[in-house]
Parts: C-alpha cells; sequence; structure tokens
C-alpha cells in the first residue's frame, strides 16, 4: 500500500516504522476471517484492513475524529490479523503508534477520561488493587453486573511455595492483578517445578508488567512500569542468579518479550530491555515436555489458548502436548483462533462486545462436554469463569493438582 507520511511523523521512528508496516499491506481482506471484532460488528473499519487505512489516513496529516479513535479503542489487539496475513504485516506495532497519534489529536468524554484514568490508576498497583477487590466483594451485590462478573467471591488459597533448594533458579512475575485473583496460579508453578529440579523465586518490589497502563494508551505511563520492573528484577539478571524469567500470564509474558522494542528508543534502558525480553519464557516453554510423567491424570480438559499465547507468542499446542502427556483428553475447540473477549481492561470498556465474544467461545469450548476449561492467562480467565458451566482454572493448576494426587512430593 503506497504512503506519503506528513512532515510531523515521517522523520521519527514511529513514522519510519509505520510506512515500512504500512507499505507491506496489500489489503487483500484475509484478516477479516480471523478479526473478532469484525466479526461481531460486520463493518470493515472494524476490521485490520479498515483500521490500517484510517491509520494511513491520520499519519498522512488527515483529519481525525471520535469515530477513527473508537474504531481504534474496539480492536482487541489479539493479533490472530498477525498470524493470518499472507504480506507479514506487523499490525499490534502499528496499531500502538496509531492509537498514540490518534489520543493526541483527539478529547475523550469526561466520563471515558474518568473511568480509563480510574484504571490506569489503581490496576498496575498490587497493594491499592488488594485492598480495592476487599471493598468490591464487600459490596459485590450493589455494584453493575459487567464490574460485579468481574469480582470473584473468593481466591483459592496459594498452597506451599518451596523454599528454593535447586541450583537451577528461575524468576517468577508476581504481577499486578493476578496475585490477588490468583496467587494460587504462581504457587501452583513454584510446585510442579520444582519436582524438576528447577526452584521459582520472585523479586521483591517487582510490580506490573506496563501492559495495562500502555494499551489503555498511557503509553509513557506504561514504559514507566517497563522500567520499574527491570530495575527490581536487574540485579538478579546481573548477578547471573536466574536462567530465565517465567511468564505464568500469557499477557505479560508478550509484552515483556518485547521490551527490546517497546524501550529501543531508551539509551539507559535499551541494552537491559533487551535482555530481560530474551531471557523471558513463558511457562510452557520452561516444563521439560519430557520430563512430565505419562498417564498421571484424567478426564476431558478443554484448552482455551490465549490470543497473546498463540498469536503474540506464536506458541501453540505446547500447553496442550503437556496436559494430554500427563493423560488429560483434550476436547476439540471449534475456532480455537478467536479472541474471548477479554484483552485486558476491554471486557470493561466494551462490555456488549465482550460479552457477544465470551458466549461464542464458551460454546465452542463447551462442545466437547469438558469436565473443565484451563488456559494460560488470568484476564482470560477472569473473565470466562463467571459465565462458564464448569471451572476455569490455569493449565499449571491442573496439572499441579493431578501431580499431586498421583506422584506425592
Amino acid at each position: 500500500m503506497q504512503t506519503r507520511l506528513a512532515d510531523f511523523i515521517r522523520d521519527t521512528p514511529e513514522g519510519r516504522e509505520a510506512e515500512a508496516i504500512v507499505r507491506k499491506c496489500v489489503h487483500c481482506g484475509f484478516c477479516t476471517a480471523t478479526c473478532p471484532s469484525y466479526q461481531v460488528l460486520g463493518d470493515d473499519l472494524d476490521s485490520p484492513r479498515g483500521r490500517i487505512y484510517l491509520m494511513k489516513r491520520a499519519l498522512e496529516g488527515a483529519a481525525v475524529t471520535e469515530k477513527t479513535r473508537l474504531h481504534l479503542d474496539r480492536c482487541l489487539t489479539c493479533r490472530a490479523c498477525e498470524t493470518t496475513c499472507p504480506s507479514g504485516v506487523r499490525y499490534g506495532r502499528l496499531v500502538d503508534i496509531g492509537r498514540a497519534l490518534v489520543e493526541a489529536r483527539t478529547t475523550r468524554k469526561p466520563m471515558d477520561r474518568i473511568f480509563r484514568g480510574a484504571l490506569a490508576f489503581a490496576l498496575p498497583r498490587p497493594r491499592l488493587f488488594r485492598s480495592l477487590l476487599g471493598l468490591g466483594r464487600l459490596a459485590r451485590p450493589l455494584l453493575p453486573a459487567t464490574l460485579r462478573s468481574k469480582i470473584p467471591a473468593t481466591a483459592l488459597p496459594p498452597g506451599e511455595w518451596p523454599a528454593p533448594r535447586h541450583a537451577r533458579k528461575m524468576l517468577a512475575l508476581a504481577g499486578c492483578v493476578q496475585q490477588s485473583l490468583a496467587p494460587s496460579i504462581n504457587a501452583a508453578a513454584a510446585r510442579v517445578l520444582d519436582r524438576f529440579g528447577i526452584s521459582l523465586v520472585q523479586a521483591p518490589g517487582a510490580g506490573c508488567c506496563g501492559a495495562l497502563r500502555f494499551h489503555l494508551n498511557f503509553q509513557q505511563e506504561g514504559r514507566e512500569d517497563m522500567r520499574a520492573l527491570i530495575d527490581a528484577w536487574w540485579p538478579l539478571v546481573e548477578r547471573g542468579e536466574v536462567e530465565a524469567i517465567v511468564m505464568t500470564a500469557s499477557g505479560c509474558g508478550v509484552t515483556v518479550r518485547d521490551y527490546g522494542h517497546l524501550l529501543g528508543e531508551d539509551p539507559a534502558y535499551h541494552e537491559k530491555a533487551a535482555r530481560i525480553a530474551a531471557l523471558t519464557k513463558d511457562l510452557c516453554e520452561v516444563l521439560p515436555l519430557e520430563a512430565i510423567p505419562q498417564g498421571v491424570a484424567s478426564g476431558r480438559v478443554a484448552f482455551h489458548s490465549p490470543c497473546t499465547l498463540q498469536h503474540g507468542q506464536q506458541l501453540r499446542g505446547a500447553v496442550e502436548a503437556r496436559l494430554a502427556r500427563a493423560g488429560f483428553e483434550l476436547t476439540p475447540v471449534r475456532d480455537a483462533h478467536l479472541c474471548c473477549g477479554s484483552s485486558g481492561t476491554y471486557s470493561l470498556l466494551h462490555p456488549a462486545i465482550a460479552q457477544e465474544l465470551r458466549a461464542r467461545k464458551l460454546a465452542a469450548l463447551s462442545e466437547g462436554a469438558p469436565h473443565s476449561i484451563a488456559t494460560a492467562n488470568i484476564g482470560c480467565l477472569s473473565h470466562l469463569q463467571p459465565a462458564a458451566p464448569v471451572t476455569v482454572r490455569h493449565w499449571i493448576e491442573v496439572l499441579d493438582e493431578a501431580l499431586q494426587r498421583k506422584i506425592p512430593a
């Protein structure tokens, strides 16, 4: 696609990157078949192809409006289009640039600014979020249905976290909301990895990965969170005390793995960011398939592969292989490439679209009559669970439970 960028952005790093991405798009429309918002809304401007056209016009200096911003807002950034695209268009990076540009040239309504600002302030702060979650549980019956569904009545207790005892050590991200909503996930990961000779540790003061604020279009604030996380991790990394950084939330993983790009223009952090990104692995990558004992589990499990795992990190089939080796029967999932509608804060900002996508996803997950649903991201888990006919858990919790039942530590 030919384009001529406006003077204000042409010779900037963002402009050069955006122009290269736009020029790769041939407007073929293959992306529309896998775009969740287009599947629901049927508007070409709510497809990657249409949004690329809108961003191209903005980059060329055309006027942008609230409608332009709305179409970009309604993108779930699932990146299924990247998996589908025959031309290799890096849509996820383009939409980050386009959103920042459109945000700077439009004005949101006061209530929209307040709501987004409140989410950006509260969610990345674990202590504040934990306090607000406690208050939310008390006030749960009085809250609007959309918000009430996001507040679980209780959280599973984390259980034992084995003390570090192995020569091999890996670093886990505690995260911002996960440590309050589901502290059992990281603890289960620590127990499973401990069985296979790996000690999982956490760094004091390590907070949000930056994804929440960055994707709410508070991009500079999101980068501040990234720098703070690097600072918390760096002493352990610099001393060579950990061989990898393990992500139990694929939404965080896809962001941390992109730190080298996101902080690439920061002279003080770009080398550290690239090192952190290179060390980062999803949990399924560090858990050796051959080490998992065969046939220790039973029951039918439907695995929901988060977009951040299968499209963002291009890790398809790895979790399923580990569950299957343990003995679980993996039920077929129709349209497994489509988003469940969670997408960070999307389900709060666009509840109607998110709920429609959730209904479709749960229908597909339920077709094989599974005993439970497993996933790899706290956002997907908390979005699916309130409407799911069976329990939704992180896959490492499902595996940990099977190992504990069959093979005592």
